[in-house]
């Protein structure tokens, strides 16, 4: 199969991008920064000549400051290239519990999900738990200061890794139409898990209580971001993928 991944050298890009072609596919890396299929979904430059011959597309592009433009505007956009194109089947990441927690990125990403319902393309769409790289990015912008966020809030972290492969069965079968799950190994509270990270990284910090107010607060404390039944549940707990990584990997700047 051919098949487009758009934020392809990204976190979670990069790993379906090295699974699809351990698989045997031909996978198309997409991104702004890619440079045989550069793209940009806010303005849907260069979709056209990048989707072309295409069966599936996995999008895992993602975008902080411009969610909205990236993730909803330019979700559309895809769509409707994809539809050109003759595209079977479109593969989107998503987050757990996104609908239930309404702060921007997520309210971002349920009207992504939305937009890939309505549109015009078969589709499935893939939830995962926080990545252990997305913590680890917050820790160590954090650590600079000296300072760790220690908010009661329970977290279920999984390997970009371990939601990979998971993509990659969805992109392979026919389109699902529904939703499938993917959780990591254990939940803990953000708390524990900056005691996991000091103890790993061994950098100096002191941890700082984060309340978490209001309705969004009284979410993320029930465990708004966790997979109880997750269809799929990773293997790799956050010391063990925090062990596995170099120094140099662990002290990069996030992002």
């Amino acid at each position: 199969m051919r098949i487009a991944v758009v934020g392809g050298t990204g976190t979670l890009g990069r790993h379906v991008t090295l699974e699809l072609t351990r698989r045997g596919h031909e996978a198309r890396v997409l991104s702004r920064h890619s440079r045989e299929y550069p793209v940009d979904l806010s303005s849907g430059q260069g979709l056209a000549g990048a989707l072309a011959g295409c069966d599936a597309v996995i999008d895992a592009s993602s975008s902080q400051r411009n969610a909205r433009q990236v993730m909803v505007d330019g979700t559309a956009r895809l769509l409707a290239a994809e539809q050109q194109a003759g595209v079977g089947h479109h593969v989107l990441i998503s987050i757990v519990g996104c609908d239930e927690v309404s702060i921007g990125y997520y309210r971002a990403k349920v009207n992504q999900e939305r937009a890939v319902e309505r549109g015009p393309v078969p589709w499935t769409i893939v939830r995962a738990t926080q990545f252990h790289e997305l913590v680890n990015g917050w820790f160590t912008a954090a650590s600079r200061f000296r300072m760790l966020p220690a908010a009661g809030m329970p977290l279920q972290l999984v390997a970009a890794a371990e939601v990979a492969p998971v993509l990659a069965d969805a992109a392979e079968r026919d389109p699902s139409g529904g939703r499938i799950s993917v959780g990591g190994p254990e939940v803990s509270s953000v708390r524990d898990l900056a005691r996991t990270w000091l103890s790993a990284t061994g950098r100096p910090a002191v941890l700082v209580p984060v309340p978490l107010p209001g309705s969004t607060g009284r979410a993320l404390r029930a465990g708004a971001l966790t997979a109880d039944h997750a269809d799929v549940t990773g293997v790799i707990t956050f010391a063990d993928w925090l062990a596995s990584e170099s120094s140099e990997r662990i002290f990069d700047s996030p992002g």
